[in-house]
């Protein structure tokens, strides 16, 4: 397995991260992706009415924002959130966005 350019632990800073975090479709990706680490995008795509290539772009901005690391297996693409490493940069966030996010989940429409 191959792992795709991520930026390092020492360069993640608040606004790209925050810029990821930002779009609803990314944030719940995110928070699917918390739920189930080292699924691939395929898995945890199911069920949204989202095109493969906007998905695409959105992985790649949480990847480049240093929000989720993504491994090459074979055609497969797997998808942790790096947890320790946002934990340790920008401390708290994390939990208060997936906590908020799945709050806002059990609130009906």
């Amino acid at each position: 397995m191959r792992r795709l350019p991520e930026p390092a632990r020492e360069s993640l800073t608040l606004a790209p991260v925050l810029h990821a975090l930002s779009d609803p479709v990314r944030l719940e990706l995110v928070r699917r992706s918390w739920a189930t680490p080292d699924s691939t995008c395929a898995v945890l795509a199911e069920g949204m009415d989202v095109p493969m290539s906007t998905l695409t772009n959105h992985w790649r901005i949480m990847r480049e924002a240093g929000v989720i690391s993504m491994t090459a297996d074979g055609r497969h693409r797997r998808i942790r959130v790096r947890a320790d490493d946002l934990r340790e940069r920008l401390p708290g966030l994390l939990d208060l966005v997936l906590s908020l996010a799945a709050a806002e989940q059990q609130v009906p429409a």
